[in-house]
C-alpha cells in the first residue's frame, strides 16, 4: 500500500504543488483520503474520487490503515496542516509505516509564515511546541535575549505564555500573536509580556506566538551549575538533601550524557543532579529514584519549577526494587544508597551495556569501602575503565564580623565505564 502525506500549507483553500495535485486526481473509488473536516474541505476544489475519512485518533488510524492494507487498498492520502514533517503528522506516519512505501509532499508551515510576516530569519530563532504538552516545559527556553517561535493550543494560549515570561522575570519581553495566518481576517498583534498577561480577549485557536525575550536577567540560569538556593529542599532552599553546586558540576561532566540516553539518578534526594541532567539534556530521559516522602515532594516541586516536566520522571520507591519497570540505563548516578551500596553496585553493573557509565558519590567511610571493594572486582574482571577524584569545597562565610572559609565534607566521585572483559589491561 502506498501512503501519500500531503502538506496543505496555511491558506484557507489549499495551494498544492503539481505533484500533490496529481496524487489527489489519480485516487480512485477504492482509495482512501484521510483528514480533519477542515482539511478535507480545503481540497474540495481539486476533486477526488477517493473515499473520505475524518481523521481519528492516531492509534485508531493505525488500526484502520492496517485493515485497509489487508483488504487490498492500494493508496491512502493523508492530509496534514502546514508542512507534514515540521511538528506535523508526518513523523508519526514515518515511524508507524516504515515498511510501507511512504511519500511526503511539503508545504509552508505556520511557523514559516509567521517568520515572513515579521521578517525573522528562521535559523536565528528557536522553535518550541507546547501543543498538548505541559506549559511549564517552556521554562527551559525562557532565557534573556532569545527569539522563540511557539506552537500553542487552547490551554497553552498567548496569555498563559505571557504569564510564564513574567513569572521567569522576563516581563518586558516582546510577544507577537499571529492569528489565522493565510486566512481572511489574519491578524498580527504586538504586546509586552506584562500587558498580554492581563488581556481578556480570546484569540483565534489558529495562532502562533513569537517571543523576543528581554535582556533582563531571568530567574533560571543559562549555564550549568544552578545555585543551591534555587532548589527547594527538605531543610530550606538550598540547605537540604541535594548534591551541592561544585560537586554537581563534576557529576555532569563525569556522566557525559548524550542525546536520547536513559539516565538513572539513584537516591535523588531533592533533585539537584536529576534536575540539571534533565535541563541540559532535553532529548534524554532521566529517572529520579527516591523513597523519602518529604524529599519526593521537593523533587516534584523542583521538577515543575525548572520546567523539566517532559523528560524528568520521578520514581517513588527504594532501589533496587524500584528498577523493575524502568527502561535500561546507559548512565547511572548513585547519590545515596541507604546502606545498600554493595548490592546496588552489582545490580546496576549487570544492567549497564558496554560503554555504559556508573558514577558513585561517596562521603562516608562505609560507602568508600564498598566502592573500593567494587573497584577490586572490576580490576579482577578487567571490564571497566575507572577514574576517581575527591572534591573538598570551602565556602566563604562571616563569623564575628570576619570572613572565614568553612569546609564542607569531602566528596569522592568514582566513575566506571563498562568494557569487554580483558579489554582494559
Amino acid at each position: 500500500m502506498k501512503i501519500h502525506v500531503i502538506g496543505l500549507g496555511i491558506n484557507e483553500q489549499a495551494q498544492l504543488p503539481k505533484e500533490a495535485q496529481d496524487v489527489l486526481e489519480k485516487l480512485t473509488e477504492n482509495d482512501k483520503l484521510v483528514g480533519s473536516e477542515r482539511q478535507l474541505s480545503m481540497v474540495k476544489t481539486y476533486g477526488t474520487k477517493a473515499q473520505t475519512h475524518v481523521l481519528p485518533k492516531l492509534n485508531d488510524l493505525k488500526h484502520h490503515m492496517d485493515e485497509w492494507a489487508s483488504l487490498g487498498v492500494e493508496r491512502v492520502a493523508i492530509l496534514a496542516s502546514g508542512d507534514p514533517l515540521y511538528y506535523g503528522i508526518g513523523a508519526w506516519v514515518h515511524r508507524s509505516f516504515a515498511d510501507q512505501e511512504v511519500r511526503f509532499y511539503p508545504n509552508v508551515s505556520s511557523i514559516q509564515a509567521a517568520c515572513h510576516r515579521l521578517g525573522i530569519s528562521l535559523q536565528n530563532a528557536q522553535v518550541f511546541s507546547i501543543h498538548g504538552r505541559p506549559l511549564a516545559s517552556i521554562r527551559t527556553q525562557l532565557h534573556p535575549s532569545k527569539t522563540l517561535l511557539l506552537l500553542t493550543d487552547k490551554t497553552n494560549n498567548p496569555q498563559a505564555i505571557a504569564k510564564e515570561c513574567v513569572e521567569m522575570g522576563l516581563g518586558l519581553s516582546e510577544l507577537f500573536v499571529c492569528e489565522r495566518l493565510g486566512y481572511d481576517h489574519e491578524r498580527v498583534t504586538r504586546y509586552t509580556a506584562n500587558s498580554l498577561a492581563h488581556v481578556e480577549d480570546i484569540f483565534d485557536p489558529l495562532n502562533v506566538v513569537i517571543v523576543n525575550t528581554s535582556a533582563q536577567p531571568g530567574r533560571l540560569p543559562s549555564t550549568p551549575g544552578f545555585k543551591d538556593g534555587l532548589f527547594m529542599t527538605d531543610k530550606g532552599d538550598g540547605q537540604g538533601m541535594i548534591t551541592k553546586r561544585e560537586v554537581r558540576l563534576a557529576v555532569l561532566s563525569y556522566l557525559g550524557v548524550e542525546a536520547k540516553e536513559v539516565v538513572w539518578d539513584i537516591g535523588a534526594g531533592c533533585g539537584g543532579v536529576s534536575v540539571e541532567l534533565a535541563y541540559w539534556n532535553p532529548e534524554s530521559e532521566v529517572y529520579a529514584i527516591e523513597h523519602h516522602e518529604t524529599r519526593l515532594s521537593c523533587l516534584e516541586a523542583n521538577r515543575e519549577h525548572f520546567g523539566v516536566v517532559k523528560n524528568l520522571h520521578v520514581v517513588h520507591g527504594r532501589a533496587p526494587e524500584a528498577f523493575a519497570n524502568l527502561p535500561a540505563p546507559k548512565r547511572v548516578f548513585i547519590g545515596g544508597s541507604d546502606g545498600e551500596m554493595a548490592e546496588l553496585l552489582d545490580d546496576v553493573w549487570q544492567r549497564l551495556p558496554l560503554g555504559g557509565v556508573l558514577l558513585v558519590n561517596a562521603v562516608t567511610d562505609a560507602t568508600m569501602m564498598e566502592t573500593m571493594a567494587f573497584l577490586a572486582k572490576r580490576d579482577a574482571a578487567q571490564d571497566a575503565y575507572d577514574e576517581s577524584s575527591t572534591i573538598q569545597v570551602y565556602r566563604s562565610e562571616r563569623l564575628a564580623g570576619k570572613r572565614i572559609r568553612r569546609p564542607h565534607l569531602p566528596v569522592s566521585l568514582w566513575r566506571f565505564e563498562k568494557c569487554l572483559p580483558g579489554e582494559h589491561l
